[in-house]
């Protein structure tokens, strides 16, 4: 049984504890920084890498170089491991995604497929395929949000 000297000593510690972390809480809110959006940069930054001879690393450029850099971007693998990074560009495609499909899962492996709204709104069965399968599905064109549509799993 705890002893009532105890009980005060637990109470106190709790409470101390308690201040701090109340303390923690209000002195990290005031590190946010706020902004507004005609602080930030517009500038439009072209995306494209050069082709390098002898299958070395391509160069996307100083700038785009320095926001991956800057945001812990990933746009090319690791040089040192032998990896391939398998994406398929939906939309445009010729009808064989489901033979793609049926191909990756027979050998346990992942992609990634970029997909247009217009494809999502005519083969939503397909695009729940790909996540249900784990493959990662991704906006192929910014500019054209597709507000509104999403894919639900369970």
């Amino acid at each position: 049984m705890i002893k009532v000297f105890d009980k005060k000593i637990l109470f106190s510690i709790c409470g101390i504890i308690l201040i701090f972390l109340l303390f923690f809480t209000i002195f990290q809110e005031n590190q946010i920084m706020y902004t507004n959006g005609s602080e930030l940069s517009n500038k439009k930054i072209g995306w494209g890498i050069k082709r390098e001879k002898n299958h070395k690393r391509p160069d996307v450029g100083k700038e785009n170089a320095e926001l991956m850099e800057k945001y812990n971007g990933i746009y090319i693998g690791n040089e040192e491991k032998k990896y391939i990074y398998l994406t398929f560009d939906e939309g445009y495609e010729a009808g064989y995604t489901e033979q793609i499909l049926d191909v990756l899962k027979e050998n346990d492996v992942k992609a990634t497929f970029f997909i247009t709204a217009h494809y999502l709104n005519t083969a939503e069965d397909l695009v729940k395929r790909m996540v249900s399968e784990g493959h990662i599905v991704g906006n192929h064109t910014p500019k054209y949000l597709m507000s509104g549509n999403y894919i639900e799993t369970k």
